[in-house]
């Protein structure tokens, strides 16, 4: 993760996983035909939402927790050879606890 790219108020940047090239059944999937996945590893947070007192929100998102997002969430940016998507904290939809 390139240290220059910081993520401001309450946006996260996440790496997201690899898609799947192959089906359950084991129908192996063209690079067109694969989804977009939902589902990545958090790499940076924001400082959190300045609230109207002046203080900032906390995140209940931290670096290292896998998150699922909503399909359409966020912006696809590119560093270096590296794919990452920034999204708010509200476009999480759940947090994976292992």
């Amino acid at each position: 993760m390139n240290a220059n790219l910081r993520p401001l108020d309450d946006r996260i940047v996440v790496k997201p996983l690899e898609a799947e090239a192959m089906t359950a059944g084991g129908i192996v999937l063209p690079d067109t035909a694969k989804e977009k996945p939902q589902r990545g590893t958090v790499v940076a947070v924001g400082p959190g939402k300045l609230l109207d007192n002046g203080s900032r929100s906390t995140l209940a998102v931290a670096v290292g927790d896998e998150v699922i997002y909503g399909k359409y969430s966020g912006s696809d940016i590119e560093v270096g050879d590296e794919e990452y998507k920034i999204l708010r904290e509200s476009d999480v939809l759940a947090k994976i606890v292992k």
